[in-house]
């Protein structure tokens, strides 16, 4: 059967994990069809660490040639106590760090990570794109499944994927658990002219300034014609119980109070009048029923704190592609194996970001212990990573 009379793939939601689905299926002789809520194609957001996990799968579909004159390459990833300005550790990026984990380290913006991905979609005959397109459920007839849209219109095909994002209509009708759990830490985000930075040391390194319910990360994107600001407070409004207006301007200010005037001019970076209120879930199974499944933020949404959650969004993908191919007509034993080769691996991503969240707020002697302990570290110390960046298998 050729690609073109193959049956296709439904994948709701045009993300970068909606996309980078379809061009994995594209790239294994599979057909697909993307269906997109908004009016148009694009990306909310800002920067994108890629760790060499995502580099690779990246690498794989064929995006990173394109990719690359807009990525910058992190020579080294730095912690830095946010009270004192005194480096705490750093994890070289350089030559071992690549021979390890068979890739560098890079920062993108989220628009231009999207946009390679979206154009390399646009080549592809297999690939067929749709906007304006709310979906509002799903039927399976057994040999197929139906999607069905708010507009009336309705699509047939082997499988649906729901990609649609942190607040997913298809996992609301696969799982129905309820809103995702706000994690109480609020984010705060600028771009900035490059030449406006007044401190350039840090110039090819990713940097996360951290202290007690506080952290602030800065790195550059677009080839390096701008810096990446992200601040965002742990809310201590939101831990008292104030679940509602936590995290608002005031109270970025007043936590970051006690860092140093280095890192309090660094809040001028960013801007105020919008933020971002983080988000995940508690890891669990059933992202599949029959020939629907879930993948990305809609299967397992995570903190920011591993820089994961596009990357393993880009990870499910390539698995999904693989079983997809591997299970012939057979979709649903391809859809169960994709969810049970994910499942634990994201599950940990999702733990460890909280874990890894409460280590960079720490504070009292929660924080001169973690401070002493990453004295210990030597630049090429990479276990606590090894197991995430080592990543999957094509």
């Amino acid at each position: 059967m050729s690609a073109k009379t193959r049956p296709e793939v439904l994948i709701i939601g045009g993300g970068i994990g909606g996309i980078a689905a379809a061009l994995a299926l594209a790239r294994r002789g599979m057909r697909s069809r993307v269906l997109e809520k908004a009016p148009e194609f694009g990306e909310i957001g800002y920067g994108i660490q890629q760790g060499p996990n995502a580099y690779r799968m990246l690498d794989w579909l064929g995006v990173m040639k394109d990719l690359e004159p807009q990525a910058v390459f992190t020579k080294n990833l730095i912690l830095i106590d946010a009270l004192t300005d005194r480096e705490l550790t750093r994890i070289s990026c350089g030559e071992p760090f690549r021979k390890r984990f068979r890739a560098p380290y890079t920062v993108v913006h989220r628009r231009d990570l999207h946009g390679a991905l979206l154009e390399a979609c646009r080549k592809r005959e297999e690939i067929a794109l749709h906007t304006a397109k709310e979906f509002a459920g799903f039927t399976d007839r057994g040999k197929s499944v139906v999607a069905n849209f708010s507009d009336g219109s309705e699509f047939e095909g082997r499988a649906i994927i729901g990609a649609d994002g942190l607040r997913s209509r298809v996992r609301e009708i696969l799982i129905g658990d309820g809103a995702p759990r706000p994690a109480g830490h609020v984010t705060y985000r600028g771009v900035v002219p490059f030449d406006q930075v007044r401190d350039q040391s840090h110039f090819d390194d990713m940097v996360i300034w951290i202290g007690p319910n506080l952290h602030f990360v800065q790195y550059r994107l677009r080839g390096g014609t701008v810096m990446n600001n992200v601040a965002t407070v742990a809310s201590r409004r939101f831990e008292n119980g104030e679940r509602q207006d936590y995290g608002g301007p005031e109270e970025l200010a007043e936590v970051f109070s006690r860092t140093t005037p280095h890192v309090q001019e660094m809040l001028g970076y960013v801007g105020k009048d919008k933020n971002w209120v983080l988000h995940d879930r508690e890891p669990q199974p059933g992202w599949t029923r029959g020939k629907v499944a879930l993948l990305g933020d809609a299967a397992h949404p995570t903190l920011q704190y591993l820089a994961q959650g596009a990357c393993m969004a880009i990870e499910d993908a390539v698995v999904l592609s693989g079983k997809l191919e591997r299970a012939g007509s057979d979709v649903d034993a391809a859809l169960r194996a994709y969810e049970q080769e994910r499942y634990l691996r994201t599950a940990r991503v999702t733990i460890t970001s909280r874990i890894f969240g409460d280590i960079i707020h720490a504070n009292g002697g929660a924080r001169d212990l973690r401070n002493h302990l990453l004295a210990q570290r030597t630049p090429e110390t990479f276990w606590e990573v090894d197991w995430l960046y080592r990543g999957i298998e094509v």
